[in-house]
């Protein structure tokens, strides 16, 4: 099995910052540092235990910011003995890039500087959405700047640094009312060489499209003009959850018609008395009704039943079709039941939909049981 995450983030993190500090600022109170930083740290989930350690770092740093800053960017070349194969290994640097955020605002250059370096060893998303704050002309200035650093660490931080719902962040309201400025910086962005940073491009969109379809819509259609294989797959990926959710902008986007114009056959759900734990199979026939080609998004959805009773739809991604005129094809897929952090399991009757070109359609349901 395998570790938990959070265990991969225990007393040994604020141990090796220590060792580095002092290895180079040899009067860092080492044994003290390490009293707050651990103070009530095992109650503490994995962000606030990077806080723990940067608000510990700042009490026994020098007070100046500059000199402190220095020398905790001298520190991160330091051996620190951690696992560079542990899931969080890159998370050693997290209490660096807060220490930036919280005590940095009040100088720029040294912050902006800082931040170039420590999203090259751990992302900077989180410290630089304060300054996106603070200062929105200067920081998109300096973002834009960065959609041409030879780093793909440095470029994906100007995507995901200005996400407008980043996970785990503040939302940047801002960029949420208007992401107009956010836009203008994918554009730079959108045929990056680098998976890494056109993901995060897509992303990017995707959360943009929240609060507003149609112009996601818009530039989804605006960039597949000419679009490359890899910038037809930021556009995929960017309209994934507006397709989910049926909006005829994205569909027209991909090609799909609004609805499409077939016949669902033969249903097989797997087994109807399922058990958590376990696998249910999916299976059905689409048939184009009509004499002229179709091309038909389909995926399916499961209602899942949640603690409160209610029930909350999970698509599952199946396959595109392209159906001749009156041509059958059968689509299924196999998915686990087994308990997943991401998802708990609740008795009771699921339902099941398929999914045609973002329209829902019956298929049945089953009934699922504990062990």
């Amino acid at each position: 099995m395998a570790e938990p995450l959070l265990s991969q983030y225990g007393p040994d993190v604020p141990q090796a910052i220590a060792r580095m500090v002092a290895a180079v600022h040899p009067h860092f109170a080492v044994d003290a540092f390490l009293m707050d930083a651990l103070a009530g740290y095992d109650a503490l989930a994995l962000m606030p235990r990077g806080k723990l350690i940067a608000r510990a770092l700042q009490r026994h740093l020098p007070p100046d910011y500059g000199e402190a800053l220095r020398i905790l960017l001298a520190s991160i070349n330091q051996p620190h003995g951690r696992t560079p194969g542990l899931s969080l290994a890159s998370f050693l640097f997290l209490p660096h890039t807060v220490f930036v955020a919280e005590y940095g605002l009040e100088h720029f250059e040294l912050s902006m500087q800082a931040q170039h370096t420590l999203t090259q060893r751990f992302t900077a998303e989180f410290s630089i959405r304060p300054f996106l704050q603070r200062y929105p002309e200067a920081t998109l200035a300096r973002l834009l700047e960065w959609t041409r650093d030879p780093s793909e660490h440095v470029r994906r931080l100007v995507s995901e640094g200005t996400r407008p719902r980043l996970p785990w962040a503040s939302r940047l309201g801002a960029f949420v009312r208007d992401p107009a400025p956010v836009l203008a910086l994918l554009e730079h962005l959108k045929d990056d060489p680098a998976l890494y940073v056109r993901r995060s491009v897509a992303n990017n969109l995707n959360d943009i499209g929240k609060d507003h379809p149609a112009l996601l819509a818009a530039t989804a259609s605006a960039w597949l003009e000419g679009a490359t294989p890899e910038r037809r797959w930021i556009v995929q990926h960017a309209l994934r959850s507006a397709v989910k959710r049926g909006e005829a902008g994205a569909l027209a986007a991909l090609g799909f018609g609004a609805s499409a114009d077939v016949v669902i056959g033969q249903p097989r759900i797997a087994p109807q008395q399922a058990v958590v734990g376990g696998t249910l199979a999916v299976a059905f026939d689409v048939t184009n009704n009509t004499a002229l080609p179709q091309r038909v998004l389909v995926d399916f959805a499961v209602h899942y039943i949640k603690a409160n009773g209610q029930s909350r739809a999970k698509v599952f991604k199946l396959k595109t079709l392209d159906l001749a005129a009156h041509e059958t094809q059968r689509v299924g897929k196999q998915i686990s039941l087994a308990e997943m952090s991401t998802r708990k399991h609740y008795p009771g009757l699921h339902r099941v939909e398929a999914i045609l070109n973002g329209r829902a359609q019956a298929l049945g349901g089953f009934e699922l049981t504990m062990r």
